[in-house]
């Protein structure tokens, strides 16, 4: 198994890839003393990960991938979409951020939403773009303990649960980033 940097300091989400990958030897920003703040300017998602991931291969010459994550609100024409985690401002509140997404479809009857992630991987210099996509909806309250994110009030398609009352291994079976995450898995079995 080749090792890979998982470009992030969040550890929310090193807990939940390293369980996906299960064993996969990764390193995150942190393990690797890496205290840039990549900025994340592209208007897409591929384009925030793939930031992510080549500013890493630059500096340092290793495999690395990227992610980015975008909430999609169908009554909110696609928002907050790539600025989900800066939704309700530059804080990255995730509280701030679904009180807002609660706030603004408080009489909204469609609440159709889908979660996003795009993964950029770089191995030996080369690209590799992988998508994961759930759809569900949004709750009309926060719901669960577990995860981050908007996790208490998405609810996925087949489901009547949040994302938060989920188990991270029941998570990761249906998620966006659990998708995105095995195709990349498979893809590195392949390759490996």
């Amino acid at each position: 198994m080749k090792p890979l940097i998982f470009s992030t300091r969040n550890t929310n989400k090193i807990v939940e890839v390293s369980a996906k990958l299960g064993g996969w030897p990764l390193s995150s920003l942190n393990d690797i003393g890496c205290d840039a703040d990549i900025e994340e300017t592209s208007e897409t998602l591929e384009g925030n990960a793939r930031l992510k991931a080549h500013y890493i291969w630059d500096q340092y010459k290793q495999d690395v991938f990227a992610d980015d994550t975008g909430l999609e609100i169908s009554a909110l024409n696609g928002e907050p979409g790539v600025r989900s985690a800066r939704y309700a401002g530059q804080g990255r509140n995730a509280d701030d951020n679904m009180n807002l997404v609660l706030q603004k479809l408080e009489t909204v009857f469609d609440r159709r939403a889908r979660f996003r992630t795009a993964i950029c991987l770089i191995l030996n210099g080369r690209e590799y773009m992988f998508e994961g996509i759930v759809e569900g909806h949004i709750a009309r309250e926060k719901r669960g303990m577990t995860g981050f994110g908007y996790d208490p009030i998405f609810i996925p398609e087949g489901n009547s649960r949040s994302f938060a009352q989920m188990s991270i291994e029941e998570k990761n079976y249906i998620s966006h980033r659990g998708r995105a995450l095995q195709a990349m898995k498979d893809h590195l079995r392949f390759v490996d």
